[in-house]
Formats: structure tokens, sequence, C-alpha cells
């Protein structure tokens, strides 16, 4: 029984119990999960969906939108989630690099993705925000006893595109037994029980709010509130009867802004669980002194799922991303050497563990240069083990940005840019941001200083690049700072730009 699908019916026995909870007060059991799942199997292998085929979606969250993943792997497909606010630009080198054999998306672009379909030669069908659509009202005429694809754990169950420092993104290729074999560590650290009801306000189409909250809460028999969108006023009315949020750091700057968060508000909870981007020290001592509750920071990345959290019991240090997790092995190497390094020396992150992606989809020579001989993956994160055996991230040793839990590679925007007349080189950064833990901010050197302005940029990027990849700000200077060998030293232009968001 390697299929994920079929590992999670097993965890449950109850039938009966309540898996999702929409704001509308409409309840969805786990049978129902699993007979709607059945069904909407049955229509993506009537579309031609075959096992490995990968299936892409780019829908609004939804119960119908989640349980299109249960029906992918199911039907012993691929899930191929994308960001709802990529652009149609976008969309072309995803959809021609995974070449799906079928696409949900929502109606309102089902022209324009039909377009990009028919250059793979994929189906095209919909889900919308109100889940409803052509795959949802097909799915209604189908039997629900559909068989269940055996598939075997090293077998592919997701590909997730990620971002890098040169070239294209790449998909990272997680088995059955990766998001597995992580759910399950990730509710026996975290305490998961079916008595747990999260707070799920975050979207469905990365590794956090897919396969870490939707994966633990169904595989622990527990339920969730099912929240369209981060909304505060709503979440903090919820707390007085669930007992899990979990969020990426700008969730709990904008709760701490709430009015009604208090001590009496949070005194049903148990877990506020923060990741996806740094949390920073500030925020965690302030969330404590407000609420009594300390945020349990952890560390992951879509080729490893979770590889760190700050510990149930005991001290969740503000600033660290805890212990490595059971079964997963996290140690620190001189990035040119590869040499180990012993405590409290900075140095590349590099893990292992049954939670580590098969490989980058189609790039067998990228998969070969980050993996040691060993089988540790190279994550590109510097950091540090102290004393204690907790984890510290420093910086990226690419220069990848996250802001508000979203991967930005800034190669994309600056090629962009770089095209726009009167541009004669930018750099891309991610500087602090209170709200977003970076704000992605463009360096830009024009051919003169009329050339062009920043408003110009800005409307030029609007229909080229998904919004949170989108500059809050252009600095424009005469020069940029390179090292002797012409590298733009972009620690550099990060240090000078360190306070910009300082005000917000």
């Amino acid at each position: 029984m390697s299929n994920l699908f079929d590992r999670l019916v097993a965890k449950t026995p109850d039938l009966t119990a309540k898996a999702i909870e929409n704001l509308d007060g409409t309840i969805t059991t786990y049978g129902d999960l699993f007979v709607l799942a059945g069904r909407m199997a049955q229509v993506l292998v009537a579309h031609g969906v075959k096992p490995g085929d990968r299936v892409a979606a780019q829908v609004e969250k939804s119960v119908p939108a989640l349980v299109l993943y249960l029906a992918t792997l199911r039907a012993g497909a691929v899930y191929l989630p994308l960001n709802t606010a990529y652009t149609l630009a976008e969309l072309d080198y995803f959809i021609g690099d995974a070449e799906p054999s079928l696409i949900v998306c929502d109606p309102s672009s089902d022209k324009g993705i039909a377009e990009l379909a028919a250059k793979v030669g994929a189906k095209v069908l919909t889900i919308d925000p109100k889940g409803q659509g052509t795959l949802v009202a097909l799915a209604q005429n189908e039997p629900a006893d559909f068989k269940t694809v055996a598939r075997a754990g090293d077998d592919l169950a997701a590909i997730l595109y990620t971002s890098g420092t040169t070239g294209r993104s790449k998909g990272a290729m997680l088995t059955h037994d990766n998001l597995h074999s992580n759910a399950t560590t990730l509710i026996d650290y975290w305490r998961f029980t079916k008595s747990d009801i999260l707070i799920h306000a975050l979207p469905i189409y990365h590794t956090h709010g897919l396969f870490v909250a939707t994966n633990v809460t169904f595989f622990s028999g527990a339920s969730m509130i099912f929240l369209p969108k981060f909304d505060p006023d709503k979440i903090t009315e919820l707390m007085a009867r669930a007992t899990c949020l979990m969020g990426v750091p700008t969730f709990y700057v904008r709760l701490l802004q709430h009015a009604g968060l208090t001590q009496s508000a949070v005194k049903n909870m148990r877990l506020f669980v923060s990741g996806s981007a740094p949390l920073l020290s500030d925020t965690h001592r302030e969330w404590s002194a407000k609420t009594g509750h300390a945020i349990l920071e952890r560390y992951g990345m879509t080729e490893t799922n979770m590889n760190t959290s700050n510990p149930y019991d005991g001290d969740r240090v503000p600033g660290a991303v805890g212990f490595p997790l059971p079964g997963v092995s996290v140690r620190i190497a001189d990035p040119d050497t590869g040499a180990f390094l012993g405590t409290d020396e900075i140095g590349m992150i590099e893990v292992k563990g049954p939670n580590v992606f098969k490989g980058y989809w189609r790039m067998p020579e990228k998969t070969e240069a980050e993996f040691r001989s060993d089988g540790f993956f190279i994550t590109g994160d510097l950091g540090k083990i102290d004393a204690r055996g907790y984890v510290h991230i420093v910086g990226r040793g690419k220069d990848l940005i996250i802001t508000g839990g979203f991967n930005v590679y800034p190669k994309e925007i600056e090629s962009e840019i770089d095209a726009m007349p009167g541009v004669f080189e930018s750099a891309v950064i991610g500087v602090p941001h209170k709200d977003f833990g970076e704000g992605v901010t463009a360096v830009v050197v024009r051919t003169n200083k009329d050339a062009i302005d920043e408003k110009t940029i800005m409307g030029a990027l609007q229909d080229r690049l998904a919004k949170f990849k989108q500059p809050k700000k252009i600095i424009f200077v005469d020069d940029l700072p390179r090292n002797t060998m012409g590298k733009v030293q972009k620690n550099v232009l990060r240090d000078q730009y360190s306070a910009l968001y300082s005000v917000q």
C-alpha cells in the first residue's frame, strides 16, 4: 500500500468524522472527501490521464480544488499546483516544461490556458472560486467506486516548481514516500490528534498550505476550518473554537495589529506555527508578550518538505528554526570545499532524509550537482548549528527572495527590466520588510537619467509578472557595486538598503 491516498484511507477509520468546515457552515466528512475524490478520478481517467501523467491546476482555493489533489493521487497521476497569480506568459513555461495531459483552471482564464494546452496536447477543465465548473459538473455524474491506482513509494506524487539564481524555474519531484514520511513525522512532533481543529488560511498551491497543513490534518484525522484567504477578523473570531493555526510571518504581523488578539481570544489555541519565510525575532517576542504563546518556527523547502522545527516542549528560540526532525540529518559544510564545519560556524546547510525530493524534473545534471555523493542535498541556505543543537538560518548562498511566503527568482525580474528601453542593467534584491519578510526591490542603472522612470517600469511589469514578484520599489543608481571579477555584489546592495522599508 504505497499510494498516498490508500495510506490516508487506511488511517481514517471514522468516515463520518468532520474533515473540512467552510465559512458558510457546510461540512465535508472524510467519507465525503473519498467519494468526491473517486468521482473526480473517474473524470480524470476519462479525459486521458494515465499513471505518471501530470495534472496541472491553477485554481482558487475551494473544497473541490483540494479534492483534485486527492483525485490526482488516486488516479496514479502527478499533481502540479500552480500559483494563481501566474500570468499566461509565466504559465507558458511551466506547461511547456511539465507537459501535463490535463490542466484545470478558473473559467475566466480557460481561453488563454487552452492556447497553452494545445501546444502540449493537454485537455482543459475548470473549477471556479465557488467550487463549480466543468470538472465538478462532470464528477457529479460519475460512480464513486474508483479503484485507486497502485503506485510505488518512490513514484512521483507531485511536482512543485521552485526558484533558483540561474536558468529557469525547476520542477521539484516529490514522491508518495516523501509526503507520507513528512506528514507522519510532523503529526508526532507537533502532537496532532483527531481532536485538533486547524484554521487553514494558506493557499493550497505550495508546500505549506497543501502538504504541511492539509496532509498533517488529514493523516491525524483532525479537521480544518477552510478560509478562502487570510482574514484577520475571521481568524481572531475562530480562535475561540480552533486549536491550531499555520501561517507565514505576515499573518502574525497583521494579527498583532488586530484589537481582537488577546490572551482571552487564544485561550483555546494550543499551537501557532510559522514558516515559508524568516520570522523576525521582534515578532516572536511581541506575540509571546501579547498572547502568552510562543510561535513555533520551522524550516522547510519545496524540495525537502520540512527539515527542522522548534520543539513542542522546550524553548522555542526566536531567530532559530529548531532541531532536525526525527529521521532527518542536518549538517553545515563549507560552501566552497564541502568540508564539515563545527558548532556556531556558518556554512551551507545540507540535509538528508526520507523527506528529501527525488530530483529536478528533466534536469539530471542539475539534480546531480545539488546532491553530495553521500546523498545530502545542498540547500543553498547559509546557517549554523549552535551548542544546544538549534539550527539558525543566517542568509542564502543563492539570491532567492522570499516575500510573503513566496519564492521569487531575481533573474526572471531582471530579465524583464533589462529588456526595457532606457535601462542599462538592473539587480533585484530582497531587503527586510515587516509585513512580507523581504520586499522585492529593483536597483536600476539607466542609459541616462531621463530615460525611464519608476512608474513606467512598474506598469510594464504588471502583465508580465505575478504581483508578488513585482518590485515594491525601484531605486535608480549610477553604477552597481562589483567585485574584482566584475560580479554584482548583491550583498552590498542588501546592506545599503536594509532599512528601506523600516517605516512600513
